[in-house]
């Protein structure tokens, strides 16, 4: 069995920082070799920290979710090779031949993984089971809730998220037929009531899908999702572009919701030139700079952000690198109960990053192997 050393630095574990080295045996972490320390913001040496978990990433570079088994890969390399070790490739509000298509080329990506891609951990379904009054950048093609097409599509790809509106015809039935399956189900495109959440809530729903867009909102006489979440919410997804969601709610969610986690809602145009694009094959998206909108200017479209990119913005607001890495790495794995990601102790993947004082990427380790 052979070992390999991570080069010298402060290793970020679950009881706090490590002056050391990750030892690392085939793909998994061997131990943790090194001393106890405290560390500031600006250490001399790099900081090893968990590799980022994104759960909410339609793609990068071109293609998405729907353009095939190759181009899945191609941009979940994309992420990858900025620190990103685990994600849950997403669809959007799709015909049923499309998503059932791409499910299917999602599942083969995650029973085969090449050395330089990250871990799939299974599809986000996102839509069609929404309201069609709470589009946002989805097709208006929404579906009723359809528990049965729902579990047929869970036969086709392991569905670790499914993002449904509880008020719509079905929509309850969605929800406890996924969640009796084991996928994380979470409110978003929705207009629910707090009441009408609070039902969903009680049925089987994990999450909100990237709070405060696409749902009912904050009024203080009619309180919808996203007042639901930050009343009672433990976990819940948030676009950390700084763009979708204003700082001064980025820090508010992070207060109130205990288990607040990062995602990049990436899209077709992430990674790409300034220019104009389709999302899901045939759905007109323009990006410029680091936004992207409806071709018709209505609706942003995602992200171009990478998990990366998510880490330095949350450090940008006053969290600390160990408080950031907990959002982009830590508490998605406890969401989906993965023991093997998330963290750096040993037994876990050693998937990971290396990232001097000034946040600049120097490698990305993916199970056990420098890719970067």
């Amino acid at each position: 069995m052979s070992a390999k050393t991570s080069p010298l630095g402060y290793v970020l574990t679950p009881s706090g920082w490590v002056h050391g080295h990750v030892v690392c045996e085939d793909s998994r972490v061997a131990r943790i070799e090194g001393e106890p320390v405290f560390v500031t913001d600006k250490p001399d040496l790099p900081y090893i920290l968990p590799g980022f978990i994104d759960l909410h990433v339609h793609g990068a570079q071109g293609v998405d979710y729907s353009s095939g088994e190759d181009a899945i890969r191609q941009f979940t390399r994309f992420h990858a090779a900025s620190g990103t070790a685990a994600m849950a490739p997403t669809t959007s509000t799709s015909t049923v031949e499309v998503i059932e298509r791409s499910l299917a080329d999602i599942e083969k990506v995650r029973l085969s993984p090449r050395p330089d891609e990250p871990t799939v951990l299974g599809a986000h379904l996102e839509g069609p089971f929404i309201n069609p009054g709470k589009l946002g950048a989805q097709r208006d093609i929404t579906r009723k809730g359809d528990a049965a097409l729902a579990l047929k599509w869970a036969g086709i790809c392991r569905l670790v998220v499914a993002t449904v509106a509880p008020e719509i015809p079905g929509g309850i039935e969605v929800i406890e037929a996924l969640t009796a399956r084991g996928c994380r189900v979470q409110v978003g495109h929705s207009l629910a009531t707090f009441e009408e959440t609070a039902s969903g809530f009680a049925h089987g729903l994990s999450g909100f899908t990237h709070l405060f867009n696409g749902m009912s909102g904050l009024d203080h006489r009619k309180p919808g999702v996203a007042a639901y979440a930050l009343a009672r919410g433990r976990y819940a997804e948030l676009i950390c572009d700084l763009n979708h969601v204003h700082p001064a709610l980025v820090l508010a969610a992070y207060r109130a919701i205990p288990r607040l986690y990062a995602i990049t809602d990436a899209t077709t145009a992430a990674g790409c030139p300034d220019g104009n694009y389709n999302f899901g094959g045939d759905h007109p998206i323009v990006k410029k700079g680091l936004t992207i909108m409806l071709a018709d200017g209505s609706s942003l479209a995602g992200s171009a952000i990478t998990m990366l990119d998510a880490f330095r913005n949350l450090v940008s607001l006053g969290l600390s690198v160990a408080q950031a890495s907990d959002l982009c790495a830590t508490r998605q794995a406890e969401y989906l109960d993965l023991s093997e990601l998330g963290r750096l102790v040993p037994g876990s993947l050693a998937s990971f990053v290396v990232l001097d004082s000034a946040l600049a990427l120097k490698s990305v380790w993916l199970r056990g192997h420098q890719t970067l």
